[in-house]
């Protein structure tokens, strides 16, 4: 799917703003039509933004069930003649929208778009009002999972069983785009690199209703290569990559021209190659070694709604600590997201919302039984495995021009030892595949399904590995924790032969809290901890990737094990830097970028 831009033949009008909202506790909206009229008793709300913190009312930060939203807008005069498009990017976690009394579109998952030709109810110049239907609540057939219960007077409670906040909303931006009716629905490029660096092969294929034409220029504007039809080649001599730390981009500017009418559509390239080989991880051929974190969309006030001021500030922490890549767990991030790593040279490895998949961890079961299986017809079911499906379907044609995304990760932590585990995998990992063989895919593994345990790790190009040693086991104990850390990865590496990413380790950590003997929770705590990791992950050959957990602290469901959320943040959640931070810094910022250190190198 491509993502609005502004052309020549192209027009954007933001929705962004102020936009009346109300709850349905009763569950009558749609029974009294709400689309109809003026919502009942509402009040304004940002957008975009979850619902969940904007006001001082606990009845709203944990509500479950259908939220409303309704906006008018006027379409502007100049739209005439023109193909006119209703999009959100992101709307968590079902949305139903319409437009006037018309119902347009609807969709379920919360982190990828949605769009709906709306040309027919939209006249240049006349208001229209949409109305939109947000529904929070999850079950074992959505992705992420979860489970709606009532209590004692009827009231929803929500169940999930991911280790962060159930922020609900309209997350991301909303607008209306013109298009002419002849016009480019969708472009899919790939790229290919000579050994020797000295040139490249980009192929391109395009969906459009006209004759299609292809440029591509570089920073310059200059054209260095074109071609026409559907799909072809283009050979480009002594190509710049796109490579980390360095993002050069191209611009393939495509053209759709029918009956004297044109479409132009500018997508940004980068040439680079990925490939796993043996243990190593290669991008343009070169081994690379992943430093960074994985993250979350998450802040004060705003919850998950996507903010630019927090980006950029979020990634100038990223280069001051010397990170050059993170993982966008655990769903699709903004696009905006991965238009700046795109433009910054950041590597991505791209998460679905698939987490959840366990019954093992004790999160999200107080208030709701769990099936007697995981993977059974009361659980993670075929219709389950439908909806993943979509969800990597969804992730894949959003993200896949993306260069700096390197790796598809179709899961966070399932439980992959019981019976069932690989029935249901081998299918989604043989479709991510064949939706886009250009890319290594993996799925990143939870910390009791080991070597002897796990089922299905060998389906994937990587090993990613989540592990808490001197945590929630051998708690305190560093000394233990590096033998039982190393014993573990020598064990994969010696098994699969692969590259080890470690995508999440991390202890909780309360800002100020110190301690001449390095206990738990303190600051110097993290510290030790930390260069424990990498000592092991130094000696360790297959260890390609560290990516800390978590880059800033997050909020999470109430409970004992989290005080005011997940505090196993390198940055406390207003961005802040714990102690640990520095000992990042010094470790990254003295590698040579992108090389793993050799062992007995400082660091």
């Amino acid at each position: 799917m491509l993502r609005p831009v502004e052309t020549q033949s192209r027009e954007i009008k933001k929705l962004d703003g102020l936009w009346s909202f109300c709850t349905d506790a009763d569950d009558c909206g749609i029974a009294q039509q709400w689309w109809r009229q003026p919502l009942p008793q509402s009040r304004a709300i940002a957008v975009p933004g979850s619902y969940n913190d904007q006001f001082a009312d606990a009845e709203i930060r944990n509500y479950v069930g259908n939220v409303w939203y309704q906006l008018n807008v006027r379409i502007p005069k100049g739209w005439e003649h023109q193909r006119i498009v209703l999009r959100f990017d992101a709307v968590t976690h079902y949305g139903k929208v319409w437009v006037n009394d018309h119902a347009v579109m609807e969709h379920q998952g919360g982190y990828t778009p949605f769009e709906a030709d709306i040309s027919h109810l939209a006249a240049a110049g006349e208001s229209i009002r949409i109305t939109v239907c947000v529904n929070n609540e999850l079950s074992w057939q959505t992705i992420p999972p979860g489970v709606v219960t009532r209590d004692e007077t009827g009231k929803r409670q929500q169940s999930y069983f991911h280790d962060f906040f159930n922020y609900a909303g309209i997350h991301r931006s909303v607008m209306l785009y013109t298009t002419p009716k002849t016009f480019v629905q969708d472009i899919t490029v790939t790229t290919e690199i000579a050994n020797d660096l000295s040139r490249a092969t980009l192929s391109w294929r395009v969906e459009a209703n006209g004759e299609v034409r292809v440029e591509l220029r570089d920073a310059g504007q200059h054209i260095v290569a074109y071609g026409e039809g559907a799909k072809g080649e283009l050979q480009i001599a002594a190509p710049r990559l796109w490579q980390p730390g360095e993002g050069y981009l191209y611009e393939l500017r495509v053209i759709a021209q029918h009956q004297g009418e044109r479409d132009d559509y500018p997508l940004r390239v980068g040439i680079r190659s990925v490939a796993v080989k043996g243990e190593q991880f290669l991008i343009n051929h070169k081994p690379f070694y992943f430093t960074g974190f994985g993250r979350h969309e998450d802040a004060d006030l705003r919850g998950k709604g996507f903010d630019n001021v927090l980006m950029v500030h979020d990634h100038a922490l990223m280069s001051w600590i010397g990170a050059n890549s993170y993982r966008t767990s655990h769903y699709p991030y903004a696009e905006e997201m991965l238009d700046w790593a795109d433009e910054h040279g950041i590597v991505v490895i791209d998460e679905t919302a698939a987490v959840g998949f366990n019954l093992s961890l004790g999160i999200g079961f107080d208030s709701c039984e769990k099936p007697k299986a995981l993977y059974s017809e009361e659980g993670v079911n075929d219709e389950t495995q439908r909806a993943h499906l979509k969800a990597i379907q969804e992730l894949i044609a959003r993200d896949k021009n993306h260069p700096s995304v390197v790796m598809w990760s179709i899961a966070n932590e399932p439980d992959t030892r019981p019976e069932g585990a690989r029935d249901y995998f081998a299918p989604l990992a043989q479709a991510t595949r064949e939706l886009d063989p250009t890319r290594p895919i993996t799925c990143v593994n939870v910390m009791f399904c080991d070597v002897e345990t796990d089922t299905i790790t060998d389906l994937f190009d990587v090993v990613c590995l989540n592990r808490y040693y001197g945590w929630y086991v051998q708690s305190g104990d560093l000394a233990k924790a590096e033998k039982v850390l190393e014993k573990e990865l020598l064990a994969w590496q010696e098994k699969l032969h692969r590259p080890i990413i470690m995508t999440e380790y991390g202890v909780d950590t309360l800002v100020g809290l110190h301690s001449v003997y390095s206990d738990m929770w303190s600051e110097e705590y993290q510290c030790a901890w930390l260069e424990m990791y990498h000592r092991v992950f130094d000696r360790v050959s297959a260890v390609v990737g560290e990516q800390v957990w978590n880059f800033a602290d997050f909020a999470t469901s109430q409970g004992i094990m989290r005080v005011g959320g997940n505090r196993k943040g390198i940055f406390t959640r207003d961005r802040r830097p714990k102690s640990a931070a520095f000992i990042l810094q010094k470790r990254w910022t003295g590698m040579t970028f992108g090389e793993k250190p050799q062992q007995g190198e400082k660091s």
